[in-house]
């Protein structure tokens, strides 16, 4: 897409906004809260994938998790997804200290989610429900913190020399997925884990059932093990797991976008996938409402289209949602299942996310026009060590939303 096709194309974005001068009532954000800085996340590709390891706290999407506290991850129910059944998938995680407590000198926010549509569309009328005795979701946060003197990693900052390496080693995880405690013995060779009835089938299905029969020796643990290695040196069955990048954070929105070399021609394709996607996504909207908060969430991104994460905590700023329909009132975000307080908004994650792992836009695909991660404001201590946090996730389709 060429220079004047795009301005062309903001121009039009703006005269949409420009329609309706209740427009920025509707979104409920000033324009002071629109020009807060906020933090951006950008994706590459890893120069050193040793450094996507655990004891370097890593922001990263895709791949394995580098999980924080890697002994005590979660397990059972809380590693599915509560309407199929099966191991959720990860997603991308977000380094995010607090360093005014010493309890959170590491923190760490995970999401997770289940990679089928159809789960996602049901998970929609779940979100909905206030106070229910039991969260059905396809989406799943959690938030793991430590202090700075703990039992995994040293209290020196990395030194990114070969010599960092955590205190302690990991829990045994699932050969298959390589995410979720393996729990369950492959009983005939007693020496491959799986964290799920599914994954043992998956695999046996896959090939194990002859490799069974050659097993002499103990296969690799995968994941967080000793080494705090994740996905550079782990064979996981699993193929379909989605490709992995680091998350390189920008303090402001507002810079100038010149991206150089392969972030160039990324850029260009956002710009030319978002256009073409603004197009006919406006044609699908009914209401004027939809059609003006479309455009005005593609003007905020038209200056750094390639963005996937946009950090809120510490700013006043509020999350941009691409549509009316399906957002959240005050009262539709809970509070805190351990402390009861308050929760805020954390991060937000875009659809570019899904380009960057290659779901295709086909019928049935995953897809989202925004997730929204909320955590408690105050990042209590519960006896857990990963909680769970919220997620409202807004779908483009108005129907998808609140019955």
């Amino acid at each position: 897409m060429d220079t004047d096709a795009i301005k062309d194309s903001l121009n039009k974005l703006k005269a949409i906004r420009m329609e309706n001068d209740e427009y920025e009532d509707e979104v409920d954000d000033s324009d002071d809260e629109e020009l807060e800085p906020i933090t951006l996340g950008f994706l590459e590709k890893p120069k050193n994938r040793l450094y996507l390891s655990r004891q370097f706290f890593p922001s990263k999407a895709g791949g394995l998790p580098a999980w924080l506290d890697p002994l005590n991850i979660p397990s059972g129910s809380s590693c599915a997804c509560d309407i199929c059944g099966d191991p959720l998938q990860f997603v991308l995680q977000v380094y995010a200290p607090m360093v005014e407590k010493e309890s959170t000198f590491h923190r760490m926010l995970f999401v997770f989610m289940c990679p089928s549509m159809t789960c996602l569309l049901r998970d929609q009328h779940e979100q909905w429900k206030r106070h229910p005795t039991k969260q059905c979701r396809s989406v799943k946060i959690f938030r793991c913190q430590l202090p700075r003197t703990n039992p995994f990693y040293s209290s020196e900052c990395p030194k990114y020399d070969g010599s960092d390496k955590p205190s302690s080693s990991g829990a045994a995880l699932c050969d298959w997925c390589g995410t979720w405690r393996g729990n369950k013995l492959c009983s005939s060779c007693k020496q491959v884990r799986y964290c799920s009835e599914k994954h043992q089938a998956m695999s046996w299905r896959a090939g194990h059932k002859i490799a069974c029969q050659q097993i002499q020796v103990s296969v690799p643990v995968c994941g967080p093990n000793k080494n705090g290695t994740t996905s550079l040196d782990c064979k996981v069955g699993n193929k379909n797991i989605w490709p992995e990048f680091e998350i390189i954070e920008d303090q402001s929105e507002y810079k100038e976008d010149t991206p150089e070399d392969d972030n160039l021609a990324n850029s260009l394709i956002l710009r030319n996938k978002s256009d073409d996607t603004m197009n006919s996504l406006m044609d699908s909207f009914q209401g004027d409402g939809d059609k003006k908060s479309w455009a005005h969430f593609q003007e905020r991104i038209a200056n750094a289209p390639e963005q996937v994460l946009r950090y809120y905590r510490n700013s006043s700023a509020k999350p941009i949602w691409p549509i009316l329909s399906g957002r959240p009132s005050k009262d539709d975000i809970p509070k805190c299942i351990y402390c009861g307080g308050l929760m805020c908004c954390e991060f937000q994650i875009l659809p570019q996310l899904l380009y960057y792992f290659g779901v295709d836009n086909e019928e049935n695909s995953l897809d989202w026009a925004s997730i929204v991660v909320y955590a408690c404001e105050a990042s209590c201590e519960a006896s857990l060590a990963y909680k769970n946090e919220f997620a409202w996730v807004q779908l483009y389709s108005p129907s998808a939303a609140k019955s």
